[in-house]
């Protein structure tokens, strides 16, 4: 009987593993439509290779109550983590509130955690700057640990099923055109 090479067996096996790897791929980018794809590459928004299902949580809102994340299903949410003291965070917020005003009756949601700071702080900050997004206050920075920040501003975007599609690290121009029309795809996306 005629053996074949031991590198055979392991070429098979690369080959049925990129295969496979590409149809996972396929089905876990397929939550977006191509457009919507093609709209965030160019607003610069990174894509993760695979679909990821945020951590629930729930948080005191600033404004009072709380709010848990698995309560914005069906809508599409913009979760930002910042901080007053974090001058690039401090630059997106404009931009962020004229984005929010736009969006906001089409089905988006701003979800803004705030990552250990006292109440009254924050709550000044964003009265003195009458931004009408939902602030959350992340006391202890717990939800931070669990959604491994490392610097801020950072900010996920959650389809409508609640998953997380998009990521941006560091500030954004949320009223540039290209973000504008990223949002427009997805928004109308359904």
């Amino acid at each position: 009987m005629k053996k074949f090479p031991v590198i055979f067996p392991r070429a098979v096996l690369l080959v049925l593993g990129a295969v496979l790897f590409s149809l996972i791929q396929q089905k876990a980018s397929a939550q977006i439509s191509p457009e919507t794809e093609q709209a965030f590459r160019e607003a610069k928004i990174r894509i993760p290779k695979q679909q990821m299902v945020p951590a629930d949580f729930s948080l005191p809102l600033l404004n009072g109550g709380s709010a848990a994340l698995s309560a914005y299903k069906g809508k599409v949410v913009v979760l930002n983590f910042w901080a007053t003291w974090c001058q690039p965070c401090r630059d997106e917020m404009p931009s962020m509130e004229t984005f929010y005003k736009r969006f906001k009756s089409r089905g988006l949601e701003i979800l803004a955690v705030d990552g250990g700071e006292d109440a009254a702080t924050v709550l000044q900050f964003i009265r003195n700057n009458g931004y009408t997004f939902p602030v959350l206050l992340d006391r202890d920075n717990k939800v931070n640990s669990l959604y491994g920040i490392r610097a801020i501003p950072t900010t996920f975007i959650l389809d409508r099923e609640g998953k997380i599609i998009g990521q941006i690290m560091g500030s954004a121009r949320w009223d540039n055109p290209k973000m504008t029309a990223a949002f427009e795809a997805l928004l109308k996306a359904r």
